[in-house]
């Protein structure tokens, strides 16, 4: 997790700008991911279960943490927020958003709770084979953070087969675009939670951006997901 303190925002703010994600890697080494895999299977840590074929997600599990969080998925939380609060502020500015994020995930928090987002959402999902997520939004209420990450807890071609991380943009009076994101285990992966900006012929317009997983063929599938902001 030290990795986080030599990264080189500009450039990762660079990358957000132009593909509206950005690979971190080797963020977590294997040990941390086989903890987290671990405590998967520890039901005291985590405030609800969802099934996602109950709810027509898709195929799949994932576990929404409870507080207090994990030591590690709350250090990440809190040092990976502070950056991404930079270039959030960045991109409201571009879009002419008259709204700010402070530096401290703390106090972001506070505002969360002020509405009565107090849920905890960091989470880890868990696919096997035929698994798959539809295309969705992270949002959970009126406050909401413009990025969550995710991390790679298990390595394609050696856990699993398949299992692609989607990035769909729907940008106005045009076809969506396509992006598939391939990430090693232990890498995070920034995207978008809602929109991103796009310079367009009459300046900055937002593409609205949603995320999914593709079907899993073979093996089991872990990440953990850094939601930045609470639920209702």
């Amino acid at each position: 997790m030290d990795t986080l303190t030599t990264q080189n925002w500009d450039d990762i703010a660079s990358t957000l700008n132009n593909k509206g994600y950005a690979i971190l890697p080797k963020i977590l080494n294997p040990f941390g991911c086989e903890t987290l895999i671990h405590q998967y299977h520890e039901s005291h840590l985590y405030r609800s279960t969802i099934n996602m074929q109950r709810y027509r997600f898709g195929k799949g599990e994932y576990k929404y943490f409870d507080y207090p969080l994990p030591s590690t998925v709350k250090a990440l939380r809190a040092n990976l927020y502070t950056p991404l609060a930079h270039i959030a502020n960045q991109w409201m500015r571009l879009l002419k958003i008259d709204s700010s994020f402070p530096a401290e995930h703390n106090t972001f928090i506070e505002s969360c709770h002020a509405v009565q987002q107090v849920r905890p959402t960091p989470l880890i999902l868990k696919y096997e084979a035929g698994g798959f997520n539809t295309l969705h939004q992270d949002l959970y209420g009126a406050v909401f953070f413009p990025f969550q990450v995710i991390f790679m807890l298990t390595q394609k071609g050696t856990d699993y087969e398949g299992g692609e991380l989607v990035l769909t943009e729907q940008i106005p009076r045009a076809q969506s675009i396509v992006k598939v994101i391939h990430a090693n285990k232990g890498d995070a992966v920034i995207i978008t939670t809602n929109f991103r900006p796009i310079q367009g012929s009459k300046g900055y317009y937002r593409a609205k951006v949603k995320h999914g997983v593709s079907e899993v063929k073979s093996g089991t599938r872990y990440t953990l997901g850094i939601v930045f902001h609470d639920a209702a």
